[in-house]
């Protein structure tokens, strides 16, 4: 895959993201080989948690001297395995709180930014891609191909691919401030769409009568009116 998009958009810059599990010496001398950014996760050893030992320990510190509030800090330093070919960026995130004292570490080849900068807005904003994907397979049934043939099965993906934009887009229409903003696909489908209604089908138009008593009547018609098709002059 990596191929075929350097091959097709060779200017395009490709930054692979991944847990711990993908972190091997062969995935990470092809990064380099291909000229490929990456931040991946970095397992937990005795070489690692010597370079941040002394920061764990003012960590600990300062959090009994602030009990209750979390703790966070972030250390850089060159690390380089028996298994590597070449030392690496390493970043180490010690947190401390309430249930006790957590560390983290990731490697990458990007130069610039700082550590903190890089753990939680590049790296763990993989979870926000997971989340993605888990609406589409879970929430839409998409990762269902029951048909028997490949032909079938690719258009339902087409199908609930078109419908994750749907739901996108009615979500991105909700009130900023409001918790539909943030709530799940299953969830807006349970309170918007599953409801009583009235369906009268006319010759150029399909009038939709809902219950006077709906509970959502009033994000209902804020979301008819935000999503309603343009005037015509």
């Amino acid at each position: 895959m990596i191929r075929q998009i350097a091959r097709h958009w060779p200017e395009t810059e490709i930054l692979l993201r991944a847990d711990s599990h993908y972190c091997t010496p062969q995935v990470l001398d092809l990064c380099d080989r291909l000229g490929l950014r990456y931040i991946f996760g970095l397992s937990k050893n005795g070489r690692l948690a010597q370079n941040i030992s002394a920061l764990e320990a003012s960590t600990a510190a300062r959090y009994v001297r602030t009990p209750g509030q979390k703790l966070r800090r972030f250390k850089t330093f060159s690390y380089a395995a028996r298994s590597w070919s070449k030392p690496r960026r390493v970043i180490a995130r010690v947190e401390v709180g309430l249930m006790g004292q957590d560390t983290r570490y990731i490697v990458t080849n990007l130069e610039g930014g700082r550590g903190k900068h890089l753990y939680e807005k590049l790296y763990s904003a993989r979870g926000q891609a997971e989340k993605h994907i888990k609406a589409w397979k879970a929430h839409l049934a998409a990762d269902r191909t029951s048909c028997s043939k490949a032909n079938a099965n690719q258009m339902r993906l087409m199908l609930h691919g078109c419908a994750y934009w749907i739901w996108w887009k009615l979500r991105a229409a909700c009130p900023k401030r409001s918790p539909w903003r943030r709530a799940q696909f299953d969830t807006l489908r349970l309170h918007l769409v599953k409801l009583a209604a009235t369906i009268v089908e006319k010759k150029t138009r399909i009038i939709v009568t809902l219950p006077a008593s709906c509970p959502r009547k009033g994000l209902l018609l804020l979301l008819f009116d935000a999503l309603a098709p343009p005037k015509t002059a």
